[in-house]
């Protein structure tokens, strides 16, 4: 797990999110780190939520 953390602050750091420098990459702490990764890519993991629709039994 620590490797894929790392390549995640690299990939990051990189390329940082809006509003963000790679200092604020470099400076957080794991848990944070993955936490924005989870906000980031959350509409990829959505993909086949509610597509059957909502029904009320």
């Amino acid at each position: 797990m620590k490797q894929s953390i790392e390549e995640l602050r690299k990939k990051y750091m990189d390329n940082p999110p809006e509003g963000m420098t790679s200092k604020d990459i470099r400076l957080m702490s794991e848990d944070e780190l993955l936490d924005m990764d989870y906000f980031l890519n959350d509409d990829e993991l959505d993909d086949d939520f509610g597509k059957e629709g909502f029904y009320i039994f």
